[in-house]
């Protein structure tokens, strides 16, 4: 279930885009899952069908869902890959807070500081 608020300050394409990420994330969409249509959850959510294409983009580059042509957009396997280079992207920061003498509370807030700025850079393979 996808919900809009049109009253937050986050753009409604990065609304859709969080929620079908987390969905994926957590498993509630399936790998191999078939996406609505962009037009078809355009007109569910009230949105334009360039916000959802948008979004529906957005997670293609991160490489959680794919298009098909004609046959539409489905969660990707390659999901896993990146959950499995999230975790050795975790590791390794670890390991480097560790080298520096940075305690496990401040080097959570350090994380948690880039993902509200947003600044998340993609780890290497």
């Amino acid at each position: 279930m996808i919900v809009i608020d049109a009253a937050s300050p986050v753009p409604p394409f990065e609304q859709l885009r969080a929620q079908l990420a987390r969905q994926i994330q957590d498993r509630t969409l399936a790998v191999g899952a078939r996406l609505p249509t962009i037009r078809h959850l355009a007109a569910d959510l009230g949105l334009a069908v360039n916000t959802v294409g948008r979004a529906y983009r957005e997670l293609e580059e991160a490489g959680l869902i794919e298009t098909r042509g004609r046959a539409g957009s489905f969660v990707s396997a390659a999901g896993e890959e990146g959950r499995e280079r999230a975790r050795r992207a975790a590791a390794a920061y670890v390991a480097v807070i560790a080298s520096v003498g940075i305690d496990a509370g401040e080097a959570i807030r350090i994380v948690q500081a880039a993902l509200t700025a947003g600044s998340v850079a993609p780890a290497s393979p």
